[in-house]
């Protein structure tokens, strides 16, 4: 997803030099087919069948035109109204993304500190939601599409498992080489795929036209006044057909919403409607291919080159997900939610290119357990639902916080809008709530260890620092000190990385007691994310010399931002600070050891969880890309 993103970027800079913006935006176009599309883009491969095997409903016309009538509304006001023209409004300085809402939502209702702990709570529920659905996104849709030999060759059922598994793992396997050449294949593809869906589409429509009667709400109002229990299943079902519609908010700050609103419009949407009505009148004319509607729609000599794309198709699918996952993650790190893991960087000249090795095998690893436990799209789709449904709701009810705080807007208007989606969202999430005994369970057990983990991290940092904080001194004083006891001053410059602001890290303190000297030149470095995506190069360094040698240097960087302190250092020496820190000054870094015990800030058990993830933390030399060898860990204990 990363490297595609930055070649379009590219491209679109150089047409705007040029002058070719039409050039420009129909690249951007493509990019968002493939990257913000495939998996809302592979759900014909399941979702129709689904509906019906969910239900339990024969296929006739009577039940068959009310499922393809909640299709067609779902993709209309769940996606169409709700996300392409609305929720894309609600960006974080263009950025979009669970995420990248919850700092603007955290930003704006800090006044209100009540009100800021719940919408923080929403927002890290929202993103281990996420995670789960990560999870799943992967597995069903490359099982969905092997799932064609049985179509093409029933004999090799056997192997859809075992092909499902090979193709999952030599796709994290090749992460960590970068998708730098395979992205540039991905818009293409996708547009290939997206004109099969329309071309079978139609000629199964051409089949039996009538069934484009289902696109009448009545169909559905109906069924549903009819049969409300069954109904509320069906709507657990067939809102398969809208999973992958937060990818669109997600991706907003890679293409920008004029480029995926024209991509939906104009490309997804037709060739998605068509594909599912079309699947509608194959099962009008033969009920029994309901075995595999979306391959039996298609010619018998067009089965294998279906197969072939369908699994091109999902892996692309799959690649967004799995490099999403490294961007929300990393939001996540430098918005203070989990511990620094261990970054790679896939290409010498896109830096936004990244590869997470422990996010990747991770992963994989639930991946593969989800495969092993759901071996069909049959089964796994019970499991699917519940994290997405769950994920959209958070989302509309933290835009609410973003049309009151923010826009500005009378509640009569928020209800109007916001309010009508929330509710929408809360039928779809209680209609998968159906499906938690057969499946559901399982995502929102891996949400819920994700949270944990998530709320756990922040809550013991905070209680860490507080802990820091209150045995250290104040710099102020400690210059003071200085002043009437002066130490020895030895050649060099020392940089001590804190996260307090005015408090003198213990790294130094440990220097001092038990070296007896400093540095003639002292900087006491914190680094700062912001709640915005990105800090302009110009506003991100703030230096203040505190007297005696003593400077206080902040370097803010937003959750999108790369880290990368020595090239701030260099900056500063453009600004005429004199120093070199990577030939000449030594770096501080605190190495703080957690010791657990009862009565703690948090349940013992939490206590054990954080000095955990605090063990196994990426050090901050490695993260902040500071040289190895200018290095110096300083340890401290701490009883938490």
């Amino acid at each position: 997803m990363q490297s595609l993103s930055y070649e379009i970027n590219r491209k679109l800079a150089d047409d705007r030099g040029d002058g070719h913006g039409k050039s420009a935006f129909s690249v951007l176009m493509l990019g968002a087919l493939g990257v913000v599309y495939g998996d809302i883009g592979t759900s014909p491969l399941y979702t129709l069948q689904q509906s019906f095997s969910q239900t339990g409903l024969p296929v006739t016309a009577a039940t068959l035109f009310p499922l393809l009538s909640m299709i067609f509304w779902l993709l209309v006001i769940v996606v169409s109204v709700k996300y392409v023209l609305f929720i894309l409004r609600a960006d974080n300085k263009g950025e979009g993304g669970n995420l990248a809402l919850l700092a603007l939502v955290l930003r704006l209702t800090r006044p209100s500190p009540r009100l800021c702990a719940l919408m923080g709570l929403a927002g890290i529920l929202g993103g281990s939601l996420f995670y789960a659905d990560a999870a799943i996104t992967p597995a069903i849709s490359v099982l969905s599409a092997v799932e064609g030999l049985r179509v093409i060759a029933p004999e090799l059922a056997h192997l859809v498992v075992p092909v499902t598994l090979v193709i999952l793992v030599a796709l994290f396997s090749v992460q960590k080489y970068g998708t730098g050449k395979m992205g540039a294949l991905f818009g293409p593809v996708m547009l290939l795929w997206f004109g099969t869906l329309a071309v079978f589409g139609v000629m199964g429509i051409l089949g039996a036209p009538q069934v484009l009667e289902a696109v009448n709400p009545l169909y559905a109002l109906h069924f549903i006044a009819a049969r409300p229990m069954m109904s509320f299943v069906a709507i657990g079902a067939t809102m398969l057909a809208v999973t992958g519609a937060e990818a669109l908010y997600a991706d907003m700050g890679h293409f920008g919403a004029p480029p995926i609103r024209a991509a939906w419009f104009f490309v997804v949407w037709p060739c998605l409607v068509l594909n599912y009505f079309g699947q509608g009148a194959l099962l009008l004319a033969k009920p029994a291919a309901l075995a595999n509607p979306f391959y039996l729609l298609a010619p018998a000599a067009l089965h294998v080159p279906l197969l072939l794309l369908s699994a091109a198709a999902t892996i692309i699918a799959s690649q967004a997900v799995i490099s999403g996952t490294y961007s929300i993650t990393r939001q996540a790190m430098q918005l203070g939610f989990l511990p620094r893991m261990r970054i790679l960087h896939t290409s010498e000249k896109e830096l936004g290119q990244i590869y997470m090795p422990f996010v990747n095998w991770a992963l994989l690893a639930l991946v593969v357990f989800i495969v092993f436990v759901f071996p069909s799209s049959d089964s796994l789709a019970s499991a699917y639902g519940l994290a997405v449904t769950g994920a959209m709701l958070i989302t509309s009810l933290m835009v609410i916080a973003v049309m009151r705080l923010k826009w500005r807007w009378r509640w009569a208007w928020i209800l109007a809008t916001a309010g009508v989606f929330t509710a929408i969202d809360a039928v779809l999430f209680s209609a998968t709530t159906t499906k938690f005994m057969s499946g559901g369970a399982m995502p929102v057990t891996v949400a819920v260890m994700i949270f944990t983990a998530l709320t756990t991290w922040k809550k013991g940092q905070a209680a860490l620092d507080d802990r820091i904080a209150g045995q250290s001194v104040s710099i102020d004083r400690f210059i003071r000190e200085v002043r009437n006891s002066p130490f020895v001053r030895v050649p060099g410059t020392a940089i001590y990385m804190t996260p307090h602001h005015n408090r003198v890290p213990n790294a130094m303190m440990l220097n001092m007691r038990h070296n007896k000297m400093l540095h003639e030149r002292v900087i006491f470095l914190t680094v700062i994310f912001e709640e915005v995506p990105r800090v302009a190069r110009e506003n991100r360094i703030h230096i203040a010399a505190l007297g005696d040698d003593f400077y206080k240097m902040d370097v803010h960087y937003g959750f999108n931002d790369e880290p990368d302190i020595p090239e701030a250092m260099n900056y500063c020496l453009k600004r005429g600070m004199d120093f070199d820190s990577t030939a000449g000054a030594s770096f501080y870094v605190g190495t703080d050891t957690i010791l657990p015990v009862a009565g703690g800030a948090m349940p013992f058990w939490r206590d054990l969880l954080f000095a955990i993830m605090k063990q196994n933390a990426s050090s901050a030399a490695e993260y902040y890309r500071i040289p190895a060898d200018r290095v110096v860990e300083v340890g401290g204990r701490y009883e938490l």
